[in-house]
């Protein structure tokens, strides 16, 4: 998993409008990338509204937020007009990315492990460095947390 200090290496991926978006599009801004595990799921939904709710007040501390998960372009689409999600919702099918921050992995439920996303967030400077990481993260209260820190 991508620790503190580290750089994040570029990427590109689909967002719900099925337009490229690169991690360079946000060069100069706070980037706060989020991995999570499927669109339209209790928790997911409860973090992407909580995003939705104080993104505002993230633009105005000069910052900006990805959410990614491995769901298609189609699913973003669905999930961002139900909950009206102003940020861009990527699709990482081949899980590349979830795989580079470290948010792809073994996890566990009833007993039975499997890979998934592992829920966690990242917080970038400008230059695109790692500032803070939230492995294993709880859905509700996050995206609060992430404020104090812009």
């Amino acid at each position: 998993m991508l620790k503190e200090g580290d750089n994040v290496p570029e990427f590109t991926l689909e967002n719900a409008s099925d337009e490229s978006i690169s991690l360079s599009d946000f060069a100069g801004k706070k980037v706060v990338v989020y991995f999570y595990p499927k669109d339209n799921t209790p928790g997911c939904t409860k973090e992407a509204c909580e995003f939705r709710d104080i993104y505002d007040e993230i633009l105005a501390r000069g910052a900006v937020v990805l959410g990614i998960s491995a769901d298609s372009v189609n699913s973003h689409a669905k999930f961002a007009g139900k909950f009206k999600l102003p940020f861009h919702l990527l699709s990482d099918p081949e899980k590349k990315v979830l795989e580079s921050f470290g948010a792809w992995g073994k996890k566990k439920l009833a007993g039975r492990e499997y890979m998934g996303v592992i829920r966690s967030t990242f917080v970038l400077d400008e230059t695109g460095t790692v500032i803070k990481a939230f492995p294993k993260v709880k859905a509700v209260g996050h995206a609060a947390e992430i404020l104090t820190l812009l």
